[in-house]
């Protein structure tokens, strides 16, 4: 699979190789914890929790009682995996083979 991402730089590719190379979530702690704020943590993982329940075809209102997102957090990733590059999908995907 070929993809081309929009905002592709070599600041970007040397943080994702970085990102890459993390071997287990330990490390991932690590490494997020130096490079975000913990409430970039958050976002971050509040998000993938709304994309991974839209995945499962909750509700909004559910949506949104259970993350404490807003409709428009929950509407804007809901584009995404509508109309986005198929991140989500690809992740949830691999998470949900993984529990099988």
């Amino acid at each position: 699979m070929s993809y081309t991402s929009k905002f592709k730089s070599n600041d970007i590719d040397q943080l994702f190789q970085a990102i890459l190379s993390l071997e287990n979530e330990e490390e991932c702690y690590r490494f997020f914890e130096d490079l975000c704020t913990i409430n970039e943590i958050h976002a971050m993982a509040q998000r993938f929790n709304v994309a991974r329940l839209l995945s499962m075809k909750k509700t909004y209102s559910d949506i949104e009682e259970e993350t404490m997102a807003s409709t428009a957090t929950i509407s804007r990733i809901n584009k995404c995996l509508v109309y986005g590059s198929d991140g989500y999908k690809l992740v949830l995907d691999r998470i949900s083979n993984q529990e099988k």
